[in-house]
């Protein structure tokens, strides 16, 4: 492997890692700056690479060691940030104008709940302990095996599979606490809220049925509903999609007011 393969590879899944970051970090511009310092780092690092890993592997891994080096030192995401930030923004006049005129103007201003659904996961998510972040993002949404993750983490396989069923029990225990339009038990109407204000003219149950939640959620099994919720986040990259820009608006507004809410809380 040389310095010009990685140069020709790396874009092929520089896309997949930056999202992977996005939805790790929740910061844009951590991202960006780490997918930069990942390939700087791999083109110093590349005559140790002995090809044990696909290349891949190896780059995610240098990606995964840094950002849990600027994640460890910052706390966790409350289980109810949503609601937290939801408070937030109603008396904020400025997210609001802000996020209009990108609907009104950005081609990548569009509202859709299968893009908010994406990016509730991801703020949620960040509840979670940290390694087990990583592999439910690693295993359930980027489709790596658990023998990669266990290389991506230098972990076990055993503690790969025990971190992933933890996970994964923890994110459906919350979802069926606070996703009302999907399990019809919880208390969140964020979607629903958000679709008549971006949305006036569109039914928020027309735009469920189009993904297949709404319609059948009492009769899947929380294995199910969290394995749709899943493939949603696959198919959507929170940087090219047709509502990109209002969801990293979104997505910033939720960062700022998590930064403040943990450090009133130390």
């Amino acid at each position: 492997m040389t310095s010009d393969d990685l140069s020709s590879q790396f874009p092929t899944y520089q896309h997949q890692l930056k999202s992977f970051l996005l939805r790790l970090t929740a910061s844009a511009q951590d991202a960006e700056d780490i997918v930069q310092e990942t390939y700087l780092k791999a083109q110093a690092k590349i005559d140790s690479f002995r090809g044990e890993s696909s290349l891949k592997t190896w780059v995610f891994s240098i990606a995964s060691n840094l950002a849990k080096d600027l994640l460890r030192s910052q706390k966790r995401w409350p289980e109810s940030v949503t609601d937290i930030c939801k408070e937030e923004a109603l008396g904020d006049r400025k997210f609001f104008q802000e996020a209009i005129h990108i609907r009104q103007t950005s081609p990548q201003g569009n509202f859709e709940i299968r893009e908010h659904i994406a990016f509730c996961f991801t703020c949620i998510s960040k509840s979670l302990p940290l390694e087990g972040h990583l592999v439910i993002l690693l295993k359930e949404i980027y489709d790596f095996k658990v023998k990669e993750i266990a290389q991506i983490l230098q972990l076990s396989e055993a503690m790969v599979k025990y971190h992933l069923h933890v996970s994964r029990n923890k994110m459906m225990d919350i979802f069926d606490q606070r996703c009302s339009l999907i399990n019809k038990q919880g208390i969140c109407h964020q979607c629903t809220e958000l679709n008549g204000i971006f949305n006036p003219k569109q039914k928020a149950q027309e735009e469920l049925v189009k993904i297949e939640m709404a319609r059948e959620a009492e009769n899947r099994s929380r294995d199910e509903l969290f394995d749709l919720r899943m493939r949603i986040l696959q198919e959507l990259d929170p940087f090219e999609s047709g509502a990109a820009k209002l969801q990293l608006h979104h997505l910033e507004h939720n960062r700022q007011v998590m930064k403040k809410y943990l450090s009133e809380s130390d």
